[in-house]
């Protein structure tokens, strides 16, 4: 355990720390007036919620911690096992939230088993290739886990939730792209999967989108120029209010817990939308520091990927980066207007237990890989020492 303590990666630790407390403190004020005026409940409840959440997920957190990444292609296939029962079990037990029936109550609240499916499907598709890596010349064992991976896709997209659907699809493709096997058997599978999406698309078109939600097919077909008098009390409602609220805190922001826009104006002000609470309150300032300590945790969690000593130690930490990219970038495009809305959350500030959750453990998932490669790097020095010993 202190060998572990020992080894992992400070800035890391540091910086996530840092963006989970701020996170914490803008979900307070955020989410107070939702609380209190909506749903007539304490101010503190979402923030009460969301500190048991992490308190929790860092305790759990700390035991993935201790466990080496070697074990990981067992437990990541049986996670994926469960979570693939969740899924199922969410069409009989689950609860609806937006239009969506992606959560299972548990215990006084809600977990999102799609939201889990990104992280395991990550270290599922990191542990099986590296474990297979002898074995990558056959199309069978390539094919095998993207047939998986499509079937899960399939399952979230029809809860329905498109936003994690596409994040999950985009996670799944990039992984596979950076897997070292031979260029033909890649471009077999890619050229399989591409022909699968196609008819997929072919077949929504056709059908007038039918198979999407009256909901999705505006946010996916109606996003542009949300401020335009047809769409501001309806689709643009919301995009529209966080370009008031990012215009309200210029460049120093109103100041922490002074938005007017949380009052009830944007109705996801705590989730999807907190980076438009955040600029109101701390100004293109603040959102730059936060864009900042953003770089620097991608480019840390990229560091370790690159210096680890095992191929599914590198894949682990590439597929973790590419999450937190990909979060934010389509969490801000659908704030900026840019995308469409998805109801994606922002990494370490939007409030929500089950992402909160693949947050802590992915950052724990990452420091493992690190300390095996500190500990590598402390065997081989001391083999060195040794040798020189015997001579």
């Amino acid at each position: 355990m202190g060998k572990v303590l020992k080894n992992i990666d400070k800035p890391l630790l540091i910086i996530s720390i840092i963006l989970f407390i701020f996170g914490l403190i803008m979900i307070l004020s955020a989410s107070n007036v939702t609380a209190y005026m909506r749903y007539s409940a304490s101010p503190y409840i979402f923030f009460r919620k969301e500190l048991i959440f992490l308190i929790v997920a860092f305790i759990i957190g700390f035991f993935i911690l201790q466990f080496p990444t070697k074990s990981y292609y067992f437990f990541s296939s049986l996670a994926l096992i469960i979570d693939v029962v969740l899924l199922f079990s969410v069409r009989i037990i689950g609860i609806t939230k937006g239009h969506a029936r992606s959560w299972i109550p548990f215990l006084g609240f809600s977990l999102q088993p799609s939201e889990f499916a990104k992280l395991i499907i990550i270290v599922f598709l990191a542990s099986y290739y590296d474990y297979n890596k002898n074995k990558l010349d056959r199309y069978g064992y390539t094919l095998a886990p993207i047939a998986i991976s499509i079937c899960i896709a399939g399952i979230i997209f029809f809860q329905p939730d498109l936003g994690t659907t596409i994040i999950f699809s985009i996670l799944v493709f990039l992984m596979f792209i950076i897997v070292p096997m031979k260029k033909e058997i890649k471009v077999k599978t890619l050229s399989l999967a591409f022909g699968l999406i196609v008819v997929f698309a072919i077949g929504i078109t056709s059908t007038g989108f039918s198979i999407l939600t009256e909901g999705q097919k505006k946010r996916l077909l109606e996003y542009g120029n949300p401020c335009s008098s047809e769409k501001f009390y309806s689709s643009g409602n919301q995009v529209c209010n966080a370009y008031i609220a990012i215009n309200n805190g210029g460049l120093k922001g109103v100041g922490f817990g002074k938005s007017t826009q949380k009052y009830l104006y944007l109705p996801e002000a705590h989730t999807d939308f907190i980076f438009a609470i955040i600029m109101e309150e701390v100004g293109l300032f603040g959102a730059g520091a936060i864009f900042v300590l953003y770089f620097l945790i991608i480019g840390r969690v990229l560091k370790i990927g690159k210096d680890s000593v095992t191929e599914r130690g590198t894949l682990i930490c590439y597929g973790v980066a590419m999450l937190l990219f990909i979060h934010i970038i389509v969490n801000l495009g659908g704030v900026f207007g840019l995308l469409p809305l998805t109801g994606v959350p922002l990494p370490f500030l939007s409030y929500g237990g089950s992402f909160c959750f693949t947050l802590v453990f992915s950052m724990a998932i990452v420091q493992r890989v690190n300390v095996e490669n500190r500990l590598a790097i402390e065997n081989a020095l001391k083999e060195k020492r040794e040798k020189k010993k015997r001579k």
